[in-house]
Formats: structure tokens, C-alpha cells, sequence
């Protein structure tokens, strides 16, 4: 696509989308383009990209507040954050490696209008849970703004937090202000080998009903964690569980022996001090052991308790890597490049154990075909429809992106 439109500014972006209204012309939205494989190909003649709308408007480090403009890299968020010692609490994953491009990419805005959050969720919440406010333009090229710089400043609906997730569907973000966290001050790892699925899930699961602040909990397949680079837990290929501690390091040595005496019949962990668990989860973050190596990528939401009989039920009609998050509650499973990359099976299985199904990573084809997002329910449907309406009544942005008729 040779067309792509790249708003500067606020006002900008309102004249180019008052002039693909009046001429009622579809428009792709862009921020990075890192996450542009993901959903259904787009029916657009034209691309925008928010990617020319950069910098920190606003960063009060006593008030844990950051305010920053939709094409603002990532890593440039980062770095500022921690140059005073603070960090985006739910840890956002990088798909860019998952899904053939670059780590270090992805922009801001992107992140909160995909809702991408990373392991520390399951302790911390989402990316939705820390998004004060937006401005944008909606796809009727009106500017609008909504919430502010404190969690209390909502009354009526909460339209911020209400475009998270919503993939560039019903506006086009301009700048987003965002709650932020001081960084810990260690971080030890717990690492357990060699154990099933369903007693890593149950390991998982048993750490975080405990009162030691665990605030991550992966495991991998043996297959998966033989693609890790760390140096530490690459040299042997068997599964692994990861148990990880965070705060000031007297705490954690405190809960780590108390942790290990609940876990000791799931056997003797091995222990990856600060430098070796930055790694490891580093990489977790990156995704980077599921590359696209000719599979489908899918990502399932459930409860802990239906992911090892889930992925089992899958792996009767295909073979399938599992990578569990959230102690089970995610799994990010490579499948087999098919047709229709096991959507009939993967779809059925979800309908008996609970949960949702998004296919993250296929050919185009395959993504024309095929539900890319969770199917939506007769009611949830009439909600989201209603939604669109109200935003983007002529269906410009994106559209088609998460389902063929929006």
C-alpha cells in the first residue's frame, strides 16, 4: 500500500479524517505497523499511520503520571521511566518478534487500544486498568477526550478504558495518560523442571494463592524452552515452570524459603538471581521463542484449571507447543500452518473447557476465511454493534479488522 497518510498533530489528524468522511473512504490505522498481521486483512485503499505524533507531553514521576502522544515508541517510554526508577506496571509483551519484525518497535497508543499486557497482569491487572485518559478523533473526525490525570476523574462512561482492546476500530488516538509504578528493587526466579502440564499448572496455581507476592508465573514446553537463549536454562531441552519474586531483596529472600517450603513436593528449583531472571523475562516478554517458523500462532483466555485438559483436547487433532502465562489463565499455542489453521477444532475445544480464542499469527489467506477474533454472543454482538455506531457509524476505520461485517 503506497498510500499512508502521517498526521503530525491533533489537528492534522482531524482534516485528513474530515476528508476521508465527507468522501466516505476506508482508512487502515496504523501506529508501528508491528502488529498489522494480527486480525482480518483490512479492505482499505488508504493507511494512517500515528507514528509521526511523538514525545512526552507530561511526566510527574511524585504522582506516578505519564502523558505521551499516540506514535511514541515504547522504548522511548521506557527508558524515561527508568531514568527515575519506575516502569509500566503491566509490562506490556512485544508481538514484533512473534509475528516477523523487529523487537522495540511498537508505540504507546498501540499498546493501550490492543489492551497488550504481559506476565505481571496476573499481579498487577491490564494495561486498561492504568489508562487515565485519551484525546483522538472518532470516525465521524470529531476530537474527543475523555478521563484525565487521576483514577477518580470518571463519572458516566468510561470511554478510555472502553477503547482498550478495541484495535483501531473506533478512533484514532492521539495521546494517552497513564498511571505508572516504581520499579522493584530485586528479582529472584524460581525455575522448576521437568514437570507436566497440568502439575506445572497446579505448581502455578498453588504459588499465587499464597501471600509472597509472586508476580509471574510461565511455563514451557520442553520444545519452547529448548528455543531460549539464556544461557542459564538452554543447555539441556525439558519443560520449565518460572516462579517469579519482586520487591526490596530482604522481602524476597524471606518469601523465597517460604515459597519453597510450600512448593518442595514439586522438587528442588533452580534460583536465578536479578541479572539471570532480567533475561528470562526479558525474553518472555519478547515471545521470542515463537517465531514464525511456518506455524499459526493462537493466544486462549481461560481459567487455570481448564488449560491443561484445553490444550490436551487440541492436541487429540494436531500437534501443538504450549506456552502457559497468568498460571494457565493464557496460553500462546503454535499449531500446524493448515488451511484454516485448526480454527474448527481449537473453536470447539474453547466451547467445552471455557474461555476465548484470537488467532495471532497466520497467512492472509488463512485470516480471510477464518473467525480471527472470539466469536461474539447474540447480546455482546448487539452491544459492540451499537458501539461502532456510535463512533464510527460509516465503518472507516479499519474496518472488517476483528469481525467481517464491522
Amino acid at each position: 500500500m503506497d498510500d499512508i497518510m502521517r498526521p503530525a498533530t491533533e489537528w492534522e489528524l482531524k482534516s485528513m479524517m474530515t476528508a476521508l468522511s465527507e468522501r466516505g473512504i476506508p482508512v487502515e490505522i496504523l501506529g508501528a505497523g508491528t502488529k498489522r498481521g494480527v486480525g482480518r486483512p483490512v479492505a482499505a485503499p488508504v493507511a494512517m499511520t500515528t507514528g509521526a505524533m511523538r514525545g512526552i507531553s507530561l511526566y510527574e514521576p511524585s504522582e506516578l503520571v505519564m502523558a505521551a502522544r499516540a506514535g511514541t515508541p515504547l522504548s522511548q517510554i521506557e527508558v524515561e521511566l527508568a531514568s527515575r526508577g519506575q516502569m509500566l506496571p503491566f509490562e506490556p509483551i512485544d508481538l514484533g518478534p512473534a509475528l516477523g519484525t523487529d523487537a522495540g518497535l511498537q508505540t504507546i497508543g498501540a499498546i493501550f487500544v490492543a489492551n497488550i499486557s504481559g506476565s505481571r497482569r496476573i499481579a498487577a491487572g491490564a494495561a486498561r486498568d492504568y489508562l487515565l485518559g485519551v484525546r483522538g478523533v472518532n470516525g465521524r473526525a470529531e476530537i474527543f477526550k475523555s478521563g484525565g490525570r487521576v483514577m477518580k476523574n470518571v463519572t458516566g462512561y468510561d470511554v478510555a478504558r472502553g477503547l482498550a482492546g478495541s484495535w483501531g476500530t473506533l478512533a484514532v488516538l492521539s495521546e494517552v495518560t497513564f498511571k505508572v509504578l516504581p520499579l522493584p528493587d530485586d528479582v529472584l526466579t524460581l525455575v522448576y523442571p521437568d514437570l507436566t502440564e497440568d502439575l506445572a499448572v497446579e505448581l502455578m496455581s498453588l504459588a499465587l494463592a499464597q501471600p509472597y507476592e509472586v508476580s509471574g508465573t510461565v511455563h514451557l514446553s520442553q520444545a519452547l524452552a529448548g528455543r531460549l537463549a539464556h544461557k542459564g536454562l538452554s543447555k539441556e531441552p525439558r519443560s520449565l515452570t518460572a516462579i517469579r519474586l519482586e520487591n526490596f531483596t530482604r522481602s524476597i529472600s524471606y518469601r523465597k524459603l517460604k515459597l519453597r517450603e510450600v512448593l518442595s513436593a514439586y522438587g528442588a528449583p533452580l534460583e536465578l538471581e536479578l541479572e539471570s531472571s532480567l533475561e528470562f523475562w526479558a525474553e518472555v516478554r519478547r515471545l521470542s521463542f515463537l517465531p514464525p517458523n511456518g506455524t499459526h500462532l493462537w493466544r486462549i483466555s481461560t481459567t487455570p484449571s481448564a488449560a491443561a485438559p484445553l490444550v490436551a483436547a487440541i492436541r487429540r487433532h494436531m500437534k501443538v507447543e504450549a506456552f502457559y502465562d497468568w498460571s494457565g489463565g493464557l496460553v500462546w499455542l503454535e499449531t500446524p500452518a493448515t488451511a484454516d489453521a485448526g480454527s474448527a477444532d481449537i473453536r470447539r475445544a474453547v466451547a467445552t473447557h471455557g474461555g476465548h480464542a484470537t488467532l495471532i499469527r497466520a497467512d492472509e489467506a488463512v485470516r480471510r476465511t477464518v473467525e480471527v477474533f472470539q466469536p461474539l454472543g447474540p447480546a455482546v454482538d448487539r452491544i459492540t454493534r451499537g458501539i461502532k455506531q456510535a463512533f464510527d457509524p460509516l465503518r472507516l476505520l479499519n474496518p472488517g479488522r476483528m469481525y467481517a461485517t464491522m
